[in-house]
Parts: structure tokens; C-alpha cells; sequence
């Protein structure tokens, strides 16, 4: 049987977390969600947007050596550190390897871990009306961790572990209740998410040079009437480079001489416009009263539909 991807269940944000006996905490991983298609013959990668990403993590493709299951669905994060802490910087440069011929070279320079956190599918049958509590016996007894593959650990203290999260510098949490079912293409009050490091994907509307090469990019998300707002500008961050060398030369193609946001960037004299098709991965410390990003550092180039990039994100 052929098992076409899904869209994955999502969290909601939330300032608050919930207990009681029915909720559990996990880390939210500073990775990429991806989704482990196994029919019993090959294995396929998908990320949450079903894009295919199974050439770029090639060590998931002995299913053998962690899954006991003849066909499977299961849920996770990719992700890669960096000094001890998970990286979307790190990750990002495994997502988006394109040439096969690259990818033996960064299997070895940034290594992955798979963390699983659920199962969808197994042994030809749909388990996504099962409650999590089953699930996650399910996976307990298909998965076998090493040093590729790990199963994501809960605890019923979710704000015990926020605390431990905040303490580090992680991420942030997800919490979930144990009766709810998978909810494919979902996304409700059932399993909710709060952040300790705040972050958003952000459209390019314009940039500033320096010595002939791009220096800063000015940041824009879409309202729910599809208009671009300007939220900041930012050319800190984790970019190397080789990434402001690449932005640059995308920048000349993507020219264009009307603004593509609906207010006035501050930095408008020196900005050359563009046409909003890159996005970047923004952490920021807070918005401020003006609704711009306060001290907005970025993280990686993505992928993202720049139409995804908006407020309600």
C-alpha cells in the first residue's frame, strides 16, 4: 500500500500550561517536523509543508535498525546541535542539501537525531483514532532508540519541565492530552505549545548593501487581507558567509522598484526593494508597542511559502 503523505496535527500557542492528570509535557525541539513514511518496502521523508526530504537524511533509511513495525507512520523533529543545544541553523543546512553528491560530506560534518514523539500508522492499520496514552505504548513497542533515532520522553509536571526548558535555553514545551486522537490536517487546544524563544518565519521585502553586498534584510509579515506589513530589520544573527554572498545574489534577481509593504520601513532610503519571495527564521526578544520585532536575530535561510509568513503564524 502506498502511503501518501499528511499534514501533520499542530499545537496552538498558549502563555498559560494546563494540568492535570490528562495533560503531559514534552520539549519543543528547535529542529524540523518531519513526518517517516515506511510501507514495508522503502522509506520516504516528508516535511509538515509535504515537501520530500528523504535524500537528504540518508541514516534514516535502515528502518530495520530502529522500527520492529512492517509499515509505519511516524511523527518527529529532525534536528542537529550545536554545542550541546539543538540548532535550526545546523538543521537547515541538512534540509536544504539539494546535491546528492553533497550530502555523504554533511551526513558526517552534522550529524541528525530523529525525535520521535508519535505514530499515525502500523502494520497496515490507521491508529490515529487511538488516544495518545495508546499511541504512545504503540511506539514504545515498535521504536528501538539509538544513536540516530530517540523517543521524545514526557512528564506529567509540564511546568516543571518549562522550567528546566527556560533554564537552558531551549526552545520551549508542548503539552498534550493523553486522551486526545491524531487529528490530521488539525490544530486545537488539545496539544498546545508556549515558547521561551520567541520565533516566526518573515517574508524579504527589501535590503540594505554594504561594500556591494547585503548587510541587513527588512522583514514583513502578511495580515489576514494579504497585505505585507514591515516588522523590523535585522542583520544579526547566525548567517555565515557564503549565506550573505548567496542572499546577495538573490537579491539582484528579485529587484523591483515599488515597496512591497503597506507602511514605511525605517531604514526606506537606503533599502532596495524586493519581490517577497525569501524567507528567513527570525528569533526576537518581544514585539514592540509599534508592532516591530525588538532585537530580531536570524536564524537560517528557509523554505517556507512567503504567503505562510503571517501574523496569526
Amino acid at each position: 500500500m502506498k502511503l501518501e503523505p499528511i499534514i501533520p496535527f499542530e499545537p496552538i500557542s498558549v502563555t498559560l500550561i494546563p494540568s492535570g492528570e490528562q495533560w503531559i509535557g514534552q520539549v519543543k525541539w528547535d529542529g524540523v517536523r518531519m513526518l517517516l513514511y515506511y510501507d514495508g518496502d522503502q522509506v520516504r521523508l516528508v516535511n509538515r509543508r509535504l515537501n520530500d526530504r528523504t535524500i537528504q537524511y540518508p541514516e534514516l533509511q535502515q528502518i530495520e535498525q530502529f522500527c520492529t513495525a512492517a509499515s509505519a507512520i511516524l511523527d518527529g523533529e529532525l534536528i542537529a546541535l550545536d554545542h550541546g543545544k539543538p540548532s535550526f541553523h545546523q538543521i537547515m543546512r541538512r534540509d536544504q542539501a539539494h546535491k546528492s553528491s553533497a550530502i555523504p560530506a554533511l551526513v558526517k560534518e552534522v550529524p541528525v537525531t530523529y525525535m520521535i514523539f508519535d505514530v499515525l500508522y502500523v502494520n497496515g492499520n490507521w491508529v490515529t483514532d487511538f488516544p495518545l496514552r495508546q499511541r504512545q505504548q504503540l511506539l514504545e513497542s515498535i521504536v528501538c532508540p539509538g544513536s540516530v533515532v530517540q523517543l521524545v520522553s514526557s512528564t506529567p509536571d509540564a511546568a516543571a519541565l518549562y522550567g528546566v526548558v527556560e533554564a537552558h535555553g531551549l526552545e520551549g514545551v508542548v503539552v498534550k492530552d493523553l486522551d486526545s486522537p491524531y487529528m490530521i490536517d488539525g490544530k486545537d487546544d488539545r496539544w498546545r505549545k508556549k515558547k521561551n524563544i520567541h520565533d516566526l518565519n518573515a517574508v524579504v521585502g527589501g535590503v540594505t548593501y554594504r561594500d556591494k553586498q547585503v548587510n541587513a534584510l527588512l522583514l514583513g509579515l502578511y495580515d489576514a487581507e494579504g497585505k505585507l506589513w514591515y516588522i523590523g530589520h535585522a542583520g544579526a544573527g547566525k548567517l555565515n558567509a557564503e549565506n550573505w554572498a548567496s542572499l546577495t545574489r538573490l537579491a539582484d534577481e528579485l529587484k523591483v522598484e515599488q515597496r512591497p509593504f503597506v507602511n514605511m520601513p525605517e531604514r526606506s532610503k537606503e533599502a532596495v526593494w524586493l519581490r517577497p519571495q525569501l524567507t528567513v527564521k527570525v528569533n526576537y526578544l518581544q514585539w514592540t508597542r509599534h508592532q516591530s520585532l525588538r532585537q530580531p536575530s536570524i536564524q537560517a535561510i528557509t523554505q517556507t511559502n512567503p504567503k505562510a509568513c503571517t501574523f496569526g503564524q
